[in-house]
């Protein structure tokens, strides 16, 4: 089950990717999305996959995230990232909760990709293997080309009527297609919330 992005990405210098997901999956949430391009299927990844942490694979190197997620309920997760020092920082419900550089510094992230939800891609748009699936549920995934900040994010975890949507990838459903049984349900947490 996965969800393919129909927009691919940009060239970008800069990116925040946030997303609300609830999981209670063991050990290891899976792969929340995967972005392939031509050469590169690890352009950008974010994977929680065995015992090990989440980690954010920007050209197939790799960060460990602080995250904690799998205890069943909703959380809301961004990732913020700039090519100069491959400078990253990673928050949780509106926290931040680590950074950290030299993450592929001055690699921008290469366009005309294939973005997918839920699945990891060895090859572009495919090579998807079923250990390494997203368990769980997945909501308001949205992209910048530039880096949010802190209260930019904590407007988005807080649902805040401020909040922005991705000026890369916005969260609507005309935009995703989903495949192998994924089903689209109405997103609750926000008014959890409020």
């Amino acid at each position: 089950m996965y969800a393919k992005v129909k927009k691919s990405l940009p060239e970008m210098y800069a990116f925040t990717v946030c997303m609300w997901l609830k999981s209670s999956a063991t050990p290891g949430v899976g792969t929340l999305f995967s972005y392939a391009v031509p050469g590169q299927a690890n352009e950008l990844v974010l994977i929680e996959w065995g015992n090990n942490p989440m980690e954010i694979l920007i050209n197939d190197k790799v960060a460990k995230l602080p995250f904690v997620i799998n205890d069943g309920k909703w959380h809301h997760i961004c990732v913020t990232w700039t090519t100069r020092d491959g400078v990253w920082e990673a928050y949780q419900d509106g926290t931040q909760g680590g950074s950290g550089e030299n993450l592929a510094p001055y690699h921008p992230i290469k366009p005309q990709g294939v973005l997918v939800l839920g699945q990891e891609q060895d090859t572009l748009g495919g090579g998807f293997d079923a250990t390494q699936a997203f368990v769980g549920e997945l909501a308001h995934f949205n992209i910048w080309d530039r880096k949010l900040t802190p209260g930019e994010v904590y407007n988005l975890a807080t649902c805040s009527t401020k909040a922005l949507s991705g000026n890369v990838i916005a969260w609507a459903e005309s935009h995703i297609e989903i495949y192998g049984g994924a089903t689209k349900w109405t997103f609750e947490a926000c008014r959890q919330i409020n």
